[in-house]
């Protein structure tokens, strides 16, 4: 059945291409499904970059290219001497999406701001269970339920939230994909109708792009948005072709059947380079592959030994398998181009003898465990069953039999936030804000449990540590909490820390004005395309 849809994919981007007369049809070969079209259900860039990206805004945007806020749907803002108040001026005559399934008859207001967090911190809101299990899983694993105390509308382009503590990135944090802004006229048709679940189907929004259609597993579909508060986009169509294998999805590039592609096998990364008809960019990535025990299971529940399985893992290996040198191995659990990396930390040394007697010293003896591999390609983790392999043959040479599981994309990161899942699941992230906070909080706060938090880690000392920075604005008192944070992780090893990877970016010659940006997001409102 995916090798069918696939082909249909390739078929109708071919299509594209090949028909467009006068309009311009841009392709972008993206690598998997998205889990849904509401960016704040979900925490995968994959979702991200098919919902957030092209069809809505935010209050903030990140300037194209780096990780400062600038204005969005806010045009300015003011925040008060004690850092809990937030007032937003928006934008007048924004104006939502008009679709085959609904015409909006009012322009962007405080209340479709209101209404987009509210439904995500409210669990009296209507909308807040709306997708059953809904769990909200970035703002939850932030903690905004508890840090808002208050989101009210002053007029119909004046918003006011109130914290009930200092957030020193929290503007960054709205500048995120999960605060992205929906329509409150369209959730409110919705609702009459009993019809709830669109809103994740049939997305509506004020983004460069105007949803179309989703052929599941296949093919995704917008139109530029002629209305877009930030000027029209250059291209006339936007084509997602689903490709989950990276060699078909290079095959479609050099065929031209697509436009630009993510996450190329490190061995075609030369042979892209030297094609006359093929650009390549690159940059160091603001990400992290990790392996997440389940530190609530035993034996992962102590310490010594997930120290004993990460002296056993090869990442240099690791490396020149996966990405043939493009990565460096990870000690940290934020990347070496963030501010407060600890550079003096050890990591743990590949010392298969020293891992046999640590896990003899702790008991353990004839281990079996299993070891979740992703579907997908990730920036992190170009091959994931690669990497897993690689895991197994070592955790073999000190006695620990392990068996390699995976589930389709949308699935495994659902299971692999249950709180008894087995074993160590595979995992990465790449930075949503620039903001240490996005790493150290929502990846291992005691918020995220059950959430981002796939290691059910939650650490007192490192907990307070990174809740103290949160509402610290000092940058240099913030560093050393961080710093000291590592040093807590990096003794307590929730997980095994695997590779920071360069982030590598082929299109074709013909396109220009894509900029690669450090948060790993493929965004497409000033592409164009040579004639």
């Amino acid at each position: 059945m995916r090798s069918k849809l696939g082909f249909a994919a390739a078929l109708l981007a071919a299509s594209f291409l090949s028909t467009a007369a006068s309009a311009k049809t841009f392709v972008f070969c993206s690598e998997g499904s998205p889990e849904g079209f509401d960016p704040g259900l979900y925490t995968a860039g994959t979702t991200f970059d098919a919902s957030a990206h092209p069809v809505y805004s935010r209050l903030l945007e990140f300037e194209p290219g780096t990780t400062k806020p600038v204005a969005g749907l806010a045009e300015s803002w003011t925040v008060s001497e004690d850092g809990k108040e937030y007032v937003f001026k928006l934008r007048p005559n924004v104006k939502f999406h008009t679709t085959e399934f609904f015409i909006p008859t009012r322009t962007l207001t405080a209340d479709d701001v209101v209404f987009s967090i509210d439904r995500q911190i409210n669990k009296e809101n209507p909308w807040n269970q709306y997708v059953a299990g809904a769990s909200w899983e970035y703002a939850a694993g932030m903690g905004f339920p508890e840090l808002i105390k208050s989101i009210e509308k002053v007029d119909d382009l004046t918003v006011k939230i109130t914290l009930n503590r200092p957030e020193a990135p929290f503007l960054a944090n709205l500048a995120m994909p999960f605060a992205s802004i929906v329509s409150k006229e369209y959730a409110d048709k919705l609702k009459a109708d009993g019809n709830m679940a669109q809103l994740n189907q049939m997305p509506v929004g004020t983004g460069p792009f105007t949803f179309i259609g989703y052929q599941q597993d296949a093919v995704i579909r917008y139109q530029k948005n002629a209305d877009y508060w930030g000027g029209a986009p250059k291209i006339d169509d936007l084509v997602f072709a689903i490709t989950t294998d990276a060699a078909v999805r290079y095959q479609k590039l050099k065929a031209g059947e697509c436009h630009l592609m993510p996450y190329p096998n490190a061995a075609d990364v030369a042979s892209m380079k030297a094609d006359k008809n093929l650009k390549v960019m690159e940059q160091e990535g603001l990400n992290i592959a990790y392996l997440a025990y389940n530190t609530t299971q035993a034996p992962f529940d102590k310490p010594e030994v997930r120290k004993a399985l990460n002296k056993a893992i090869n990442k240099k290996a690791i490396v020149e398998a996966v990405f043939q040198g493009m990565a460096t191995p990870a000690k940290n659990p934020i990347p070496p181009t963030m501010w407060s990396y600890n550079k003096s930390i050890e990591d743990d040394t590949y010392d298969l003898e020293a891992a046999k007697k640590m896990l003899a010293d702790a008991g353990v003896k004839d281990l079996s465990m299993k070891v979740w591999a992703m579907p997908v390609s990730r920036p992190y983790m170009l091959n994931a069953r690669r990497a897993a392999e690689i895991i197994q043959d070592d955790f073999s040479k000190i006695g620990v039999k392990v068996e390699i599981v995976s589930y389709e994309w949308a699935e495994y990161l659902d299971r692999s936030k249950a709180k008894d899942r087995d074993g160590a699941a595979m995992l990465g992230w790449t930075g949503d804000n620039g903001d240490p906070d996005n790493f150290l909080d929502t990846l291992l706060g005691c918020d995220a449990v059950g959430g981002n938090n796939r290691a059910q880690w939650c650490n007192q000392e490192f907990n307070d540590l990174v809740k103290k920075a949160k509402v610290t604005s000092d940058q240099a008192e913030r560093t050393k909490l961080y710093e000291q944070a590592q040093v807590v992780f990096k003794r307590e090893a929730p997980w095994a820390t695997l590779d920071h990877s360069l982030s590598v970016v082929p299109m074709r010659k013909e396109v220009s004005g894509f900029v690669q940006s450090p948060l790993g997001d493929f965004t497409f409102e000033n592409v164009d395309i040579a004639e």
